[in-house]
C-alpha cells in the first residue's frame, strides 16, 4: 500500500518505555539478604497510595494510520513485513492522560481534559481534513492524507489555557470537539451540512483550514454524537439539536432534506429532557431523563420496528419496549441498536450479531443479553453493565469491574480478541487494567484505561 503523503510526527507523544517484570535491587537496599544470589528477583508491590496510570489500547485495521502505531504500516528496517491487522490491544504510548476518544472510518481522535496549548490529536485518514490542515515538512501549503502517530490538531480557541475539550466525535468523514468553554467545533467533509455551516458548492476539503464554531444551539452542549453524514447535538437543558444529511431522516426534522445548521427536534422529543444521544450510521436514538426511548431515521434493520413498519421515520418517535426496564444509556451502529437498564442489564435488536448465538440475526423486539455472559455468576453476583458501546457492526459493553465485553462482525480483527473470526457471544478482551470507556469504529477500536502497574 502507498502513502503519498504520510505523516511521520517527529513530536511524538511520549519516546518513554516502561518495562514491567523483574527489578534487581541493590546492595544497600537489602542488607539481610547478603547470603542470596545477585540474580534473584525482587518483586515490587504495588502501594497503598499508588495512583492508576491511564492508559490507551488500541487494535483493529492498522494500514490508514487509525491506531497510531508508524511501525505497523511503515516497519523498522529490522522488520520484514508491515501489520496490517493488531488482533489485541496495543498500548499507544501517550504523554498526556486521554479522557476521550472517538473512532472515525479509518480515523482517530483523542483528547485531554488539560488546558495545556495542545489538547487533541488525530491519527489515521485524514483526506477531507477531518483531523485538521497537518502541514508537511516540505511546505507550508500541503497537508499529509493519512498520520501514522498521533499529530497535535490546534483549536482556534480564544483562550486555550482555560478552555478544556470535554468529548470528540467522529463520523464518516467529519469530526466534532466539545469543550467546557468555547462551545463546538467541526471540521472534515461539509458536503451535507454536517459540519453545521454553510455548504460550499465544489468545496474542496483536502488540505482545508477550515475549523468552524458551531452557532445557533440553545444553551451550552452536553454532549456530541455524530452520524455518517450527520450531526446531534444535546444541550443542558436536555434539547437535541441536528444538522447534516436527512435522506433516511436521521436528522430527525420532519424532512428528508440536508440541513446545513444546527435546528432543533420535535416530533415526540417535543417537551422531554433529554440525557444522552446516540448515532453512528443513518439511525439516531436518544434516552430521556425518564429511562424511555426515542428513535428516528434508518429502519431499513428494524432499528424501530416497534413504531413502523416503514424503512425510515423522520420525526422522533417514543420506542414502546416492553420489559427493559428504566433505561440510562442507547448505542446505535449501522444495522443494530443496543440499550443499558439502571440495572445493568443488556438488551439487543436490529439485524446482525446480536450476542446470543449464531441463530439470531435478525429481532424487531429488545432480547436481553444473559448477565452471565458478561461475567455474572455465584462468585461475583452483582456484576453490571455500565457502558454499552456500537460500531458500524460490532458491540461492546464495560462492566463495573472495568471489564470490556466484546462481540459482532469481527472486520478486520476490530474486537481485538486474537482472532479473525466473528464473535456471537459476548467475549472479554484481554486489558491490562481497568477498563474506563471505549470506542468503537467500522474496523479498529480505542480502549482507555486505568492501571497500578
Amino acid at each position: 500500500m502507498a502513502f503519498p503523503s504520510v505523516r511521520l510526527c517527529s513530536r511524538h507523544l511520549s519516546k518513554g518505555l516502561q518495562v514491567c517484570g523483574y527489578a534487581t535491587a541493590s546492595k544497600a537496599s537489602r542488607p539481610q539478604q547478603e547470603k542470596s544470589s545477585r540474580n534473584d528477583p525482587v518483586f515490587q508491590y504495588v502501594g497503598q497510595n499508588k495512583k492508576p496510570n491511564h492508559k490507551v489500547f488500541v487494535w483493529g485495521f492498522s494500514f490508514t494510520g487509525a491506531l497510531g502505531i508508524p511501525s505497523f504500516v511503515m516497519p523498522d528496517s529490522g522488520k520484514k513485513k508491515p501489520r496490517k491487522y493488531q488482533l489485541t490491544p496495543y498500548r499507544l504510548e501517550t504523554a498526556e492522560q486521554i479522557s476521550s476518544a472517538a473512532c472515525g472510518y479509518g480515523f482517530t481522535l483523542i483528547a485531554s481534559s488539560t488546558k495545556d496549548m495542545i489538547k487533541l490529536w488525530g491519527m489515521g485518514l485524514n483526506k477531507d481534513s477531518q483531523l485538521g490542515f497537518q502541514r508537511t515538512q516540505h511546505s507550508r501549503t500541503q497537508t499529509y492524507d493519512y498520520l501514522l502517530e498521533p499529530s497535535p490538531v490546534p483549536l482556534p480557541l480564544v483562550d486555550p489555557l482555560q478552555t478544556k475539550v470535554i468529548q470528540v466525535s467522529c463520523g464518516r468523514a467529519h469530526s466534532l470537539i466539545l469543550t467546557d468553554r468555547e462551545g463546538v467545533f467541526s471540521m472534515g467533509n461539509n458536503a451535507y451540512g454536517q459540519c453545521g455551516r454553510r455548504i460550499v458548492e465544489d468545496e474542496v476539503y483536502s488540505g482545508s483550514h477550515t475549523i468552524h464554531q458551531i452557532e445557533g444551539l440553545d444553551g451550552r452542549v452536553v454532549q456530541v454524537a455524530c452520524g455518517q453524514d450527520h450531526s446531534l447535538f444535546l444541550t443542558e437543558t436536555g434539547k437535541v439539536f441536528a444538522c447534516g444529511w436527512g435522506a433516511d431522516g436521521q436528522t430527525g426534522l420532519g424532512h428528508h432534506q440536508i440541513s446545513p445548521s444546527p435546528v432543533e427536534l420535535g416530533g415526540d422529543l417535543s417537551g422531554v429532557e433529554v440525557q444522552q444521544v446516540s448515532t453512528y450510521g443513518d439511525c439516531s436514538l436518544a434516552v430521556c431523563s425518564e429511562g424511555q426511548l426515542y428513535g428516528w431515521g434508518n429502519s431499513e434493520y428494524l432499528q424501530l420496528a416497534s413504531v413502523t413498519e416503514a424503512t425510515q421515520i423522520n420525526s422522533p418517535r417514543r420506542l414502546p419496549l416492553v420489559g427493559c426496564g428504566k433505561l440510562v444509556q442507547a448505542a446505535c451502529g449501522g444495522t443494530q441498536v443496543a440499550v443499558l437498564n439502571e440495572k445493568g442489564e443488556v438488551f439487543v435488536w436490529g439485524y446482525g450479531i446480536l450476542g446470543k448465538g449464531p441463530n439470531l440475526s435478525e429481532s424487531s423486539t429488545p432480547e436481553m443479553i444473559p448477565p452471565s455472559l458478561f461475567g455474572r455468576n455465584e462468585f461475583n453476583p452483582s456484576v453490571t453493565v455500565t457502558r454499552v458501546r456500537c460500531g458500524l457492526n460490532h458491540f461492546a459493553a464495560v462492566t463495573d469491574g472495568g471489564e470490556l465485553f466484546v462481540w459482532g462482525k469481527n472486520v478486520r480483527g476490530c474486537l481485538g480478541i486474537g482472532k479473525k473470526d466473528d464473535q456471537f457471544f459476548p467475549w472479554r478482551v484481554t486489558v491490562p487494567g481497568q477498563v474506563v470507556d471505549v470506542a468503537c469504529g467500522v474496523d479498529h477500536m480505542v480502549a482507555l484505561v486505568k492501571s497500578l502497574l
